[in-house]
């Protein structure tokens, strides 16, 4: 009976994957040449890839304090001792938890938006001035720092609405393990807040992109969000779907082929001889580590840089909306095959 209800609902989701490759096939032309023209974007100015390894450098170091830090303090609040055998700990000081979730969280969110922020700033650049386009051209520089300066206030606000509610969700996460909130409550709670996450965050990526090509304040490029998809809100969000969808399907494959590079430099190489000796293992454990230590190095690398081209992506999308007379100025050739694929959606629009 488990096996039919599976396939049951196993059918109907590929049926609905079917549906919804039907309707947007036709909008597949207009998402690759979003697609081209952000990569050209981004080729054109290389130096804002390495800018945003930069960043995760940074956000993995903030990680490692903030490890250090959470381990000191829950080592000086939390308390455990043997009762009738069983080992009990104090409960958790969940505002001070909440302020340490919350540090977290924030920094991380100011540190991935601040390369949004850059990123489609730098596109815009491109976009309206391609002479200032160069791996450290006045494009890239000029654009990360007006993010860190002028458009902080904005990043930072934006950034604290979602970490409050991580934070939020991981304080909910801990009461349930302590036993202080009930598995009904902690799913709905769970379940909302994820709803207002997934919203905020989607929100925010179309904000930051006006955040960072027009600097406007974070309230300002809501309303202009709220434009944008009224004028060609479902355009948009499908031409972002199939484009994620496509960077993520990218990243996954990358991840694998350094999976398989892994397992080759051990079956092809001595280096880890020693390692196997020591364990005495016929090298099936360091094989599998190889493998996953290859697949995470390589996807989450790929990852930053696809992450790098989906916020060109989006900046291009909302600056054929903002500017095609530039658009068709300064790259005519990127202009004419977006607006042939346009076309092809919306005859006479154009």
């Amino acid at each position: 009976l488990g096996d039919m209800v599976l396939g049951i609902f196993g059918s109907i989701f590929f049926l609905l994957m079917v549906c919804y490759v039907y309707c947007i096939w036709s909008r597949i032309p207009f998402a690759t040449a979003n697609l081209k023209t952000g990569c050209a974007a981004v080729r054109a100015n290389c130096g804002i890839t390495f800018l945003a390894y930069v960043v995760t450098a940074v956000a993995f170091g903030w990680t490692i304090l903030w490890t250090v830090v959470m381990v000191g303090v829950q080592d000086k609040l939390i308390t455990c001792e043997q009762v009738n055998g069983v080992n009990q700990c104090t409960s958790p000081n969940y505002g001070l938890l909440f302020l340490l979730f919350l540090s977290y969280f924030f920094t991380h969110q100011v540190l991935s938006n601040i390369i949004h922020v850059s990123v489609a700033g730098t596109v815009g650049t491109w976009w309206f001035m391609p002479g200032e386009s160069g791996f450290c051209g006045g494009a890239v520089l000029g654009s990360f720092f007006r993010t860190i300066t002028t458009s902080l206030g904005s990043v930072c606000f934006g950034s604290l609405l979602v970490a409050i509610i991580e934070a939020l969700k991981q304080i909910a996460y801990t009461a349930r393990d302590n036993d202080d909130m009930g598995q009904c409550i902690y799913c709905l709670v769970q379940c909302l807040l994820s709803c207002l996450e997934g919203i905020l965050e989607y929100f925010n990526k179309w904000a930051f992109v006006y955040v960072g090509l027009y600097g406007y304040g974070y309230c300002e490029a809501g309303k202009n969000v709220m434009q944008l998809f009224k004028d060609r809100g479902w355009e948009a969000i499908i031409a972002d779907d199939i484009v994620g969808t496509v960077l993520g399907m990218l990243s996954l494959v990358v991840g694998l082929i350094c999976a398989g590079i892994g397992l080759l430099v051990t079956d092809r190489t001595d280096w880890f001889d020693a390692i196997n000796l020591y364990m005495n293992d016929n090298g099936t454990f360091v094989k599998f580590m190889a493998g996953i230590v290859g697949f995470v190095i390589g996807f989450a690398l790929c990852l930053i840089v696809m992450g790098v081209i989906a916020s060109s992506v989006n900046s291009t999308i909302v600056l054929f909306a903002e500017g095609p007379a530039e658009f068709e100025e300064n790259h005519p050739e990127l202009s004419r095959e977006m607006r042939e694929a346009y076309l092809k959606i919306h005859p006479g629009c154009i």
